[in-house]
């Protein structure tokens, strides 16, 4: 049976303050130790703008001791996915060094090599991703392509040949932009990223992050990816589920309601969270007072201790 691992991409924005956050926070506070409590993953984005040096990834593990089973996984460097040059081999060395770390302390999930819409599906391209999964060798790589071009038998056996991932994703269908769907590629994981349906915005010049990932699923929209994980998970071990559509919180409410839909159980909720989207509350399960709290040390997150939602 499969194992699924729902969180959010990155952790740090100002708008999940008092939102994901409590406004007024503990002594000690910190997002990536707060997390755990709710979520299984999270994904990097700090390692998308530059490779992370080894004294930031020992303190992401040293944030996570005590929380058994919750998983990184860490964005590839844009220079490998949308510079594609003028990197070079200290560039592939300290993604190396970053990721070696983050494995050695059992918490890597995978490297996710993300291109954008205007990478295409032509020889160049084909050779150019090629190479740089013999470059990468050796980790696990889920690989995501944006642009409807690659939805084609020799592109999928290509990552089936690597061992890699095809990424499965959310985006608002534009054009030659690829759907949603439900493709597996090696029997080790699958991963999936929500990004929302913001057509408005989405190719719109000028139009921020923040424009472009506003988007709160709903439930009939959320059901629909709950019948392709399960999909997903029968043909792979573990499947990671990855919301982006961070703004105000909406991909932390997603990620809940999607546990909670492919597990059955109730599901805890952060405070303020719940008060920004009373949606939530049919999913939530009581913290009874006196019994445990949502800042009690002893609690572990991940599917080592989350009542049998893995």
């Amino acid at each position: 049976m499969a194992e699924y691992f729902v969180g959010t991409a990155g952790w740090s924005y100002e708008d999940w303050e008092g939102v994901v956050y409590p406004a007024a926070k503990p002594r000690g506070f910190h997002a990536l130790s707060y997390l755990p409590a709710f979520i299984d993953i999270v994904e990097v984005n700090s390692t998308f703008y530059r490779p992370a040096p080894p004294a930031m990834v020992r303190s992401w593990l040293k944030r996570l001791e005590g929380r058994p089973g919750f998983l990184l996984s860490l964005k590839l460097y844009q220079a490998f996915t949308h510079a594609r040059e003028g990197f070079g081999r200290k560039d592939v060395d300290d993604v190396r060094r970053a990721a070696d770390l983050v494995r050695l302390g059992g918490r890597l999930a995978a490297l996710l090599v993300q291109f954008p819409w205007s990478f295409r599906n032509t020889p160049g391209n084909r050779d150019y991703l090629r190479r740089l999964l013999e470059t990468l060798a050796g980790y696990p790589l889920a690989v995501e392509v944006r642009h409807a071009g690659w939805d084609e038998p020799s592109f999928y056996g290509l990552l089936e040949e690597r061992g890699a991932a095809f990424c499965n994703i959310d985006q608002p269908v534009i054009g030659e932009s690829i759907g949603p769907s439900a493709v597996s590629t090696t029997p080790d994981f699958a991963y999936v990223r929500l990004h929302g349906r913001n057509s408005k915005n989405w190719f719109r010049e000028g139009a921020g992050r923040d424009d472009r990932y506003d988007y709160l699923y709903a439930r009939d929209e959320l059901g629909d990816w709950v019948s392709r994980i399960e999909q997903l998970g029968r043909a792979s071990g573990k499947v990671y589920i990855v919301a982006n559509n961070h703004y105000r919180g909406q991909a932390m409410a997603n990620a809940l309601q999607l546990r909670n839909m492919l597990t059955g159980e109730k599901v805890d909720v952060p405070e303020p969270l719940l008060e920004k989207y009373p949606v939530l509350r049919d999913i939530v399960r009581a913290v009874e007072a006196g019994r445990r709290g949502l800042f009690d040390e002893g609690r572990t997150g991940g599917p080592g201790d989350r009542g049998g939602t893995s």
